[in-house]
């Protein structure tokens, strides 16, 4: 038990670390680490179970500081409790190019950092993922191996945010116990008070989406306990509002929006050390405060210790299966199955659209992997993201790997992030790329953070047909591909669908899209390759000596390149075909390997139902383009690509003029 003097004065550790890292900055936000502090000690000291000594310890609870602009709460503690990579000298560096204390808490800088956050309201996002992969591995593995809490801090911030009610919607439907969601209630935003913007009853909310809810006052320590304890034996998730006063503990900037995004000033930090008996200099933790605050770092070393020899003396398959996915390594028989599934499509090439591909192809990988855990934004049929081996996920049973997100696109993408970062599971979900525009946010932060999520795009282009404009995405390759660390794959056929998956499977270190069409393809790789030609982003698909035109083309209007191709060949054009799944991995081959298959024809055309943007990479400022310069339309979709002049006869055209 630790005695009130001593939790203060471990609290205030965390607000003089973090004010005084704010103050050498010149930069940062000091009101929540020092409002929030005692909510934080009694956590880290009494509740949460970790170990400094083994960070990625499988079975650790996970905290999440989703109001990421707090971030010096997050270092204070990983310094105070013992991590060795947060060092006094990084808390000093605060906000300095190439730290690891950056403003906002970032994924892969620091051991305990377990994501990326300052967008509000994706920490919350994260979380319910979070929780949704422990609940998933308790029921798959047994609660030896899986059997742990998460935690968030927010603030009012992340409760506005439009995610964060998707993400509390569905952890209250599936009654994800082991979610406990601080509030730091303090009435505070930048503008000045929440009553400038916002008068929603934090605690109503919640309680209509099925949370438990508390209320306590954040800077009493037994009040912040007990609540801990009733969330930790509660049948749903568990909103503490904890009241709290903004900057706690400066005398005459706390409680203020002065205090929420700017350093104090050496005047009222000098205030502060007296209002708090503070008598410590800047950087400098009392000896006997830090020896308590590394014990608290080391009170789950035992429990660690425990779980440990759990694993060990686990059957061995059992435990090799559970090793093999928290390492992120895929199963060996992955890349012999998807062979043998290509020379089954070069015997019988289908017609078929590539989001039915792309089904057929997680047949064969749903089969094998057992880590797969699929889902769609309420577009399964359209998606076609669930196949044999997938049952339902509900509130009642985990036993399933498919999850119906609901029409949730921006919470089901973070949520996605969330059960990547957590470890033991790789997560692929549906939804028309249109509505990527809603998974932006959290499909860069994967980029971002360098973590293997995979989308399923579908509905790719004005193929989309009938439904019109509002449904047929232009410029979403091109934004899409705009994203640093995302891969973004168009196949043009079953073929290259399976290689894409292939190829996105194998990214650990950063997410995958997968642009697929509604429409029937003409099969385009008509005979087997034991490479995947896909992985390398770009390949010639139909070769001709001395070429005088040259067609790039990815997805559906590879198929008419092929046409166009033959059309021109058939009238003494000697026309080579370049089929590109995926931008990115091309720019990355060796020199020598981009000039051949971009060749040196003096025609060059590209073909994508999509905005121009990008594929002057590959044809240049002089080159042709058959694509869309503007929305789209509803009706049929063959009438719309004649109507838009993305047809084979267009590209010949375009070639026969250029030669002119």
């Amino acid at each position: 038990m630790i005695s009130r003097e001593n939790h203060d004065r471990m609290a205030n550790a965390i607000r003089f670390l973090s004010m005084d890292a704010v103050e050498k900055a010149n930069s940062g936000h000091p009101g929540l680490p020092m409002g929030a502090a005692d909510v934080a000690t009694v956590l880290f000291s009494r509740y949460l179970k970790f170990d400094p000594k083994a960070p990625l310890w499988a079975d650790r609870d996970r905290f999440v500081l989703s109001a990421g602009h707090g971030s010096m709460l997050l270092y204070s503690l990983l310094y105070l409790t013992g991590y060795e990579d947060m060092t006094i000298e990084d808390i000093k560096q605060f906000r300095q190019l190439g730290s690891k204390t950056a403003g906002h808490p970032e994924y892969g800088h620091a051991s305990g950092i377990e994501t990326t956050t300052g967008p509000l309201g994706q920490g919350i996002a994260n979380a319910v993922g979070m929780a949704i992969a422990e609940r998933k591995l308790e029921e798959e593995f047994g609660s030896d191996l899986q059997n742990h809490h998460t935690y968030v801090l927010c603030g009012d911030g992340c409760l506005m945010e439009g995610i964060s009610h998707e993400a509390i919607a569905l952890a209250g439907h599936l009654k994800l116990n082991k979610l406990v969601l601080f509030w730091d209630d303090n009435n505070i935003t930048i503008d000045g008070a929440v009553s400038l913007s916002d008068s929603t009853d934090q605690i109503a909310r919640f309680q209509a989406v099925h949370w438990n809810t508390i209320r306590v006052d954040g800077h009493d320590p037994e009040q912040i306990a007990a609540a801990i304890e009733v969330a930790q034996k509660s049948d749903r998730p568990t909103f503490i509002a904890c009241k709290t006063v903004i900057g706690f503990g400066a005398p005459n900037k706390q409680g203020t929006h002065k205090v929420h995004g700017s350093p104090l000033g050496a005047e009222e930090i000098a205030a502060a050390r007296k209002a708090l008996n503070w008598e410590a200099e800047a950087f400098t933790i009392p000896a006997d405060v830090l020896d308590t605050w590394r014990t608290a770092g080391g009170r789950s070393a035992d429990a660690r210790r425990a779980w440990e020899g759990r694993l060990a003396s686990t059957e061995a398959g059992k435990k090799s299966e559970f090793t093999r996915r928290f390492t992120g390594a895929l199963p060996g028989n992955l890349d012999a199955a998807i062979d043998t599934y290509k020379k089954k499509l070069a015997d019988a090439p289908p017609a078929i659209a590539t989001r039915k591909a792309s089904e057929d192809a997680l047949e064969v990988i749903n089969g094998i992997v057992p880590e797969m855990l699929g889902g769609s934004a309420d577009l399964t049929p359209s998606n076609n993201t669930k196949t044999s081996q997938m049952t339902s996920i509900t509130p009642t049973d985990f036993s399933g790997r498919y999850m119906h997100w609901g029409i949730r696109e921006h919470g089901m993408a973070a949520a996605m992030n969330g059960i990547t970062l957590h470890g033991g599971l790789i997560p692929y979900s549906g939804g028309f790329m249109i509505f990527s525009d809603y998974c932006r946010p959290s499909i860069r932060l994967a980029a971002l953070m360098g973590i293997r999520v995979i989308h399923v795009l579908t509905h790719d282009s004005i193929g989309v047909g009938e439904d019109g404009p509002t449904h047929e995405p232009v410029e979403h390759m091109a934004a899409l591909r705009a994203i640093p660390n995302l891969l973004m794959f168009r196949p043009a056929d079953a073929v290259e669908t399976a290689e894409c998956w292939q190829q996105a499977l194998k990214e650990q270190h950063r997410p995958s899209g997968l642009a697929l069409t509604r429409q029937n393809l003409a099969p385009s790789r008509l005979t087997y390759s034991a490479e995947n030609l896909s992985a390398k982003g770009a390949y010639e698909l139909i070769a001709t000596e001395n070429a005088k035109v040259s067609i790039f083309a990815s997805g559906s209007e590879v198929e008419l390149a092929v046409k166009a191709a033959a059309e021109l060949n058939g009238k003494g054009i000697a026309t080579r075909v370049v089929s590109v799944p995926c931008v990115e991995l091309f720019q990355e081959q060796p020199d020598d390997y981009r000039k051949a298959v971009i060749g040196t024809a003096p025609v060059k055309i590209a073909a994508e139902a999509a905005v121009r943007q990008g594929w002057d990479y590959f044809i240049s400022n002089d080159g042709d383009f058959v694509g869309m310069h503007s929305f789209g339309a509803s009706g049929p979709a063959k009438d719309l690509f004649k109507h838009f002049g993305i047809t084979s006869d267009a590209i010949v055209a375009a070639a026969e003029r250029k030669l002119a």
